[in-house]
């Protein structure tokens, strides 16, 4: 049986209150019943994954947005890494270069949109300029208006252009990033995901919701829907989103192309 993901799904207009929203479920499952679910849902969209890239017709783009320590790179290792690399690629958007603060927001990251036949990870995305420049105020409010319309006709494009598009929050409470935070400072091999200037952003965390919400609002469509998945129960998270990806590939259902050729005039064991 699938998740009932309209629970985590923001409908077109629909008003958004992360306070009210779940950080932490299990959907009643067991952790092993929830990793067995996901062995499977990851076999059938491997299978869909390999016609959508033999098909060459759409594409996906999956966007994961989160707080610091929110689990998008572990996500994106337990969902996609087990996919076929020929047909998946994962990118990360940091802080801008020089280059790109020459060119309009979206320039660096239509660059990075996916090609017929590709599934596109992006860990952080365009939405950082409307999350974290809106919070400390590095653009004006009506710019910040601006880009939501231009986030919408952006997306839309991409809709048009076959890509289906996917945008999901990995929720987290501020508890459970400071213990997250704490994690990395115990363990040696993760000072290197620790950074001290977030203990600065959690002073805003506040703000930060805010501009999720006010995000989610403008931009969740239906041809480019959010999601907020609770996050803090990693193994249900997971399952989750592997439910939204099957259910992405399933409502393309990639067909594998017809071959050139009469398969009869060349029985396998013909072949020397």
């Amino acid at each position: 049986m699938s998740l009932d993901l309209d629970r985590y799904r923001i409908a077109p207009g629909a008003t958004v209150r992360l306070s009210e929203r779940e950080t932490s479920e299990d959907g009643g499952l067991t952790e092993e019943e929830a990793e067995d679910r996901l062995d499977d849902n990851i076999d059938r969209a491997r299978d869909l994954q390999e016609a959508l890239y033999a098909e060459r017709e759409g594409s996906v783009l999956f966007v994961f947005q989160a707080m610091d320590a929110g689990g998008k790179d572990s996500t994106t290792e337990s969902v996609f890494g087990p996919m076929n690399p020929q047909g998946v690629r994962v990118s990360s958007f940091k802080a801008p270069t020089e280059i790109e603060r020459r060119h309009d927001f979206l320039w660096r990251v239509h660059a990075k949109a996916p090609e017929k036949g590709m599934i596109r990870v992006f860990n952080r995305s365009h939405y950082e300029d409307v999350l974290i420049v809106r919070v400390h105020e590095w653009a004006a409010p009506e710019v910040i208006e601006r880009r939501y319309e231009h986030i919408r006709h952006f997306e839309a494009l991409l809709a048009d252009a076959g890509t289906r598009v996917v945008k999901v929050m990995l929720h987290i409470s501020k508890d459970y990033q400071l213990e997250r935070f704490r994690r990395r400072l115990r363990r040696p091999d993760k000072h290197w995901k620790f950074n001290p200037g977030d203990l600065k952003e959690r002073e805003r965390w506040s703000d930060y919701m805010r501009a999720f919400e006010v995000a989610m609002e403008r931009t969740s469509t239906a041809e480019a829907p959010w999601y907020v998945v609770p996050a803090e129960t990693r193994w249900y998270r997971d399952l989750v989103v592997s439910e939204i990806l099957l259910h992405t590939l399933e409502s393309i259902d990639p067909q594998y192309p017809e071959p050139d050729f009469d398969p009869a005039d060349y029985p396998p064991e013909s072949l020397t």
